[in-house]
């Protein structure tokens, strides 16, 4: 805008100062509008994201977990071999003949051995026949003689169990009247001390207790005598 000629120096330099600093304002105000404009512009998108983030939610994320180890089953360790007990120290019973006294004495002998060398015995009938290898005489081996007759002529061994051998070796080979004597001698008033030994004593006054099968501790007390 033209001043007039005449204008005093000092009010054309305060229009003109008005005149820049209207200016200036109006440049601003453009700028503050664009950046205003611009500022709104990015919240509006930021909203959009934040509605369709709500609306939507992403899947939950999958933990990367390493996998499960694959265990083998347990291995058992293997059985321990059984025990086997050795018998080359084992004395064999004596040859047996017919005595009825050393009746009881051997077939304790047999079952001691069969008890202490069970491996060496596949089954019963095994054990039978080892102990009439011992029949060598007498009454005995006539015994033995006759049974396996009777497996001759039957084709089946007569004694098929090792309690059968027992019951048929204690009806032929033990005394016949073994208890009988036993209790008669613990019965009768001529069975004390006497002479021997106190241990002497005890030691035959236990082993006919023990024929007899007397347990009860009164009855021993009154035949200790």
């Amino acid at each position: 805008m033209s001043l007039p000629s005449d204008t005093p120096q000092g009010v054309a330099d305060a229009l003109e100062y008005l005149q820049h600093h209207l200016q200036e304002l109006t440049e601003r105000q453009h700028v503050s509008k664009s950046n205003i404009n611009s500022t709104l512009a990015a919240l509006t998108a930021q909203l959009q994201q934040l509605t369709q983030l709500v609306a939507n939610p992403p899947p939950p994320a999958i933990p990367n977990t390493p996998p499960l180890p694959i265990l083998s089953p347990p291995v058992s360790p293997p059985p321990a071999p059984p025990v086997r007990r050795t018998c080359s120290k084992l004395s064999c019973p004596p040859d047996f003949n017919r005595e009825r006294h050393n009746g009881r004495t051997f077939l304790n002998s047999c079952s001691l051995y069969i008890c202490l060398a069970l491996e060496q015995f596949h089954n019963e009938q095994e054990r039978i026949l080892w102990a009439l290898m011992f029949f060598k005489g007498g009454r005995a081996a006539k015994w033995s003689e006759n049974v396996f007759r009777q497996e001759a002529d039957t084709g089946v061994f007569p004694i098929q169990t090792w309690g059968d051998f027992e019951q048929q070796f204690r009806l032929y080979f033990f005394p016949a009247n073994a208890e009988v004597d036993v209790i008669n001698a613990l019965e009768g008033t001529s069975y004390h001390q006497g002479n021997r030994m106190v241990n002497d004593y005890l030691d035959s006054f236990q082993a006919l207790v023990s024929d007899v099968g007397y347990m009860d501790p009164q009855t021993l007390v009154v035949k200790f005598r």
